[in-house]
């Protein structure tokens, strides 16, 4: 029945989207399965509403923080949420569940194809919001602990593989160079990109930009994550909290394609992003002006490459 069902939406995303190439098609198709799928829970979600749903997920963070927390969220706020069940560390992340597991210790890709479990589970023109609640980190994590002189400027960079290929989304030393130059002055920077130690990789390994000892040599106003990690261990819960903790506290982020930019649109502000064309489906779909601002109503600018990155620095920071 499952296949035949999924032939079938196969064919009303091909009648509905004529001009999308025919393997992006396979995405739309999956989301609408798993919207259908949620036609089973009608009388749980609606009019039995007890305490039944228990939400199972080890894949990317991406798609975790893009579709899987949301459903949980609107699950707490429907009186249906009994347990979320996630990776290591990512318990600040659902402070609203009352039975949190954290039983996984590597998150792996592909448990995220076929999970039908959630309304939206991946790239699309379109997403549903029926099941979908904006998870208020920003409001429950804003704190007196992490605040500065001057309003924070986070810089989310990552330097890892992506697509099987050599990292592609990431500021290089003389980007960052010119980026803290100019802002230094009027923003506290606050340079994160965590190590493989700190946070639940998945099959992204994390290579060496070796930044850290440049910025700590020729930038010493700028405040990096892994050093105020080191400060707070006796206050923090882990890495993941810290993040939550000080990103609650600004209103301008400049993130990378992938998890690093998901996680700094929960929390307003404007979040720049790069991401090149040629990978990943956001580009596509158009989903830097869907679901990213959907996360917090955060003001989403997408820079396609590094002058397109600048430009919209001068202009908006």
């Amino acid at each position: 029945m499952q296949r035949f069902m999924l032939k079938f939406l196969y064919v009303i995303a091909a009648l509905k989207y004529p001009g999308i190439r025919s393997d992006l098609r396979y995405f739309i198709r999956d989301n609408y399965y798993s919207r259908l799928n949620q036609i089973w829970f009608v009388t749980q979600d609606y009019f039995e509403k007890r305490k039944y749903k228990i939400i199972d997920f080890h894949g990317e963070f991406d798609q975790e923080l893009r579709y899987v927390l949301p459903f949980a969220y609107w699950h707490y706020l429907n009186g249906t949420l009994k347990e979320t069940i996630s990776s290591t560390n990512t318990k600040a992340f659902y402070f609203f569940s009352e039975n949190h597991r954290e039983t996984y210790e590597k998150r792996v890709w592909q448990a995220g194809y076929d999970y039908y479990d959630v309304p939206n589970m991946t790239h699309s023109p379109s997403f549903s919001f029926k099941k979908w609640a904006r998870v208020p980190l920003k409001s429950h994590y804003k704190n007196e602990q992490f605040v500065f002189k001057k309003p924070i400027l986070v810089i989310a960079n990552k330097y890892n593989i992506e697509w099987d290929k050599p990292p592609i989304n990431f500021l290089d030393i003389p980007a960052l160079d010119r980026i803290i130059s100019t802002y230094k002055l009027t923003h506290q920077i606050i340079y994160n990109r965590p190590l493989s130690s700190q946070i639940v990789v998945d099959n992204s390994e994390i290579m060496d930009l070796n930044e850290h000892a440049w910025l700590r040599k020729n930038h010493q106003e700028v405040i990096l994550m892994n050093d105020l990690h080191d400060q707070h261990r006796n206050t923090v819960d882990n890495f993941n909290h810290l993040q939550l903790l000080v990103y609650a506290n600004c209103e301008r982020f400049i993130s990378m394609h992938g998890g690093t930019a998901a996680l700094a649109s929960y929390f307003g502000g404007i979040n720049t992003i790069l991401s090149h064309p040629g990978g990943g489906m956001e580009h596509d779909f158009n989903e830097y002006d869907t679901i990213f601002p959907a996360l917090s109503g955060a003001k989403i600018l997408h820079a396609k490459n590094k002058d397109e990155l600048f430009y919209y620095l001068s202009n908006h920071y």
